[in-house]
């Protein structure tokens, strides 16, 4: 039968129907989503903001002796006016500058956290979810060990023992950027306490995709393990992954500025965690410089947050349109 032409109902031997592929119906359902969406614009401002933040913030970054301009000025603990937008600290220092030049560092420590956690977890759940047997008991007693640490405490010794030993303001370079070694030391400890849970998550996709008939059949055509892993089980949970990812670097954001905050992060870099720990004996008196940097911080886990549901809405396969 002859394909009809939508338009005028004439046939049109020159028209087919393409079914949508999985990512653009992924796209179209994200969109309808208006709180994702909201999360992808506060996403992509927090990104602007951490790429253009130095070039926008009216001071250098502390511990720049420019920093301290301000404080040069006599202007300590100023609150906001039109000089100074968000006032200044207790060190004299600008703190819309501190919160821009933290910007950066937060996405710093979300993304390298979260890559970190991903490629532990998704190492050590594929391999127990695959294999099974005695395998996935080693495993996850290892998992249940790290699950059943206190993670903070021990996060709060690891940070102190590691980054006594880097120098005061530390740095390497790494394609141009200058990358503070202390700040380096609290992201991999962070990242070594953050994988089980996702490490079990993936370990149960894997133990469900691995018993559909598509994989039986797969092995029954003699493929081999790698290539079922890899070109068959994780472009399916691929989905899952990047949902979870989007929450992880949330939740390492907010978990890098409650340590910092309780005074084991790097002292000699400004994250937003950092300026919350530096004013907090003064909070009654320099109350603007715990609230703007507070709201940073809400404002970008928030956004992640809303971008992780609306991803987790837009990929989640038993949704129809």
């Amino acid at each position: 039968m002859t394909p009809m032409n939508p338009e005028n109902n004439k046939p049109n031997a020159g028209y087919k129907r393409r079914s949508a592929s999985q990512w653009a119906v992924a796209w179209r359902r994200f969109r309808r989503n208006k709180a994702g969406v909201a999360g992808l614009i506060i996403v992509l401002a927090v990104v602007f903001v951490g790429i253009f933040g130095d070039a926008l913030a009216p001071y250098p970054a502390f511990p720049n002796p420019k920093a301290l301009t301000p404080f040069y000025n006599g202007d300590v603990r100023t609150p906001p006016s039109s000089k100074y937008l968000l006032g200044t600290d207790v060190l004299g220092t600008d703190v819309l500058s501190d919160i821009l030049h933290g910007t950066k560092y937060a996405l710093y420590v979300g993304v390298v956290v979260t890559a970190i956690t991903m490629a532990i977890a998704i190492v050590v759940g594929s391999i127990a979810g695959y294999f099974g047997s005695w395998i996935d008991n080693v495993l996850m007693r290892l998992t249940e060990v790290f699950l059943v640490f206190p993670s903070l405490l021990f996060i709060l010794i690891f940070v102190r023992v590691f980054t006594l030993g880097a120098g005061a303001g530390a740095s390497f370079n790494f394609l141009g950027i200058s990358i503070p070694i202390g700040l380096t030391i609290v992201i991999f400890v962070l990242a070594v306490f953050n994988w089980p849970g996702d490490a079990r998550m993936i370990r149960g996709e894997f133990m469900r995709i691995r018993e559909l008939e598509f994989i039986e059949a797969e092995k029954a055509l003699g493929a081999s393990n790698r290539r079922i892993i890899f070109r068959h089980i994780l472009p399916n949970i691929l989905s899952s992954i990047i949902v979870v990812a989007s929450l992880t670097i949330a939740y390492a954001i907010l978990l890098e500025a409650g340590v910092s905050f309780l005074g084991f992060g790097d002292v000699n870099t400004m994250t937003w965690g950092q300026i919350l720990e530096n004013n907090f004996s003064d909070m009654r008196i320099v109350w603007w410089a715990e609230v703007f940097p507070g709201l940073a911080i809400l404002i970008t886990v928030f956004g992640f947050n809303l971008l992780g549901d609306g991803l987790s809405d837009a990929l989640n396969p038993r949704l129809r349109d």
